[in-house]
């Protein structure tokens, strides 16, 4: 009896914080990297890792995540986005974030003209990419290559 009056409470007060607030966690892979985007209403301020999207260095990596929000407009200024990255190299990574962006847009404004956009402009922003190393197999340095002969 008692669990159950707990529920209830607990229910309402979920409710209550999902109508004032909405809140979207996404994920991306590229690779070996795995980026997790918490996306919810705010000012347009971008964090990947902590640290400010205009205070990352390389121009590349900055182009690569900036592209859902380019393509969204004037939307990115009513969301606050913050991504955590981790593993793979910084083009997985990137590519990785960009992934965990675009979800969480299409998830947080639920527009499908936002989807079809996406998809349109590059079909790995909502769809990994399954394309991964090849295993190294015996008789040679690597996937493919072979160990050379000498003789003959």
């Amino acid at each position: 009896m008692l669990f159950g009056d707990h529920m209830a409470v607990s229910d309402s007060v979920q409710k209550s914080v999902t109508l004032k607030e909405k809140i979207v966690l996404t994920s991306g892979k590229r690779k070996s990297a795995v980026a997790r985007a918490v996306i919810k209403p705010g000012t347009g301020i971008i964090r990947i890792n902590g640290r400010r999207l205009e205070a990352i260095e390389n121009e590349w990596v900055r182009a690569i995540i900036k592209e859902p929000l380019l393509l969204i407009g004037e939307l990115r200024n009513k969301i606050d986005i913050r991504v955590r990255v981790s593993g793979g190299g910084v083009s997985g990574q990137a590519q990785a974030a960009r992934m965990a962006i675009a979800r969480g847009i299409v998830r947080y404004f639920e527009d499908p003209k936002i989807e079809e956009l996406f998809r349109h402009y590059d079909r790995y922003m909502l769809v990994g990419d399954p394309r991964r190393k090849e295993m190294k197999k015996f008789g040679g340095p690597g996937a493919r290559a072979r160990f050379q002969k000498s003789y003959r």
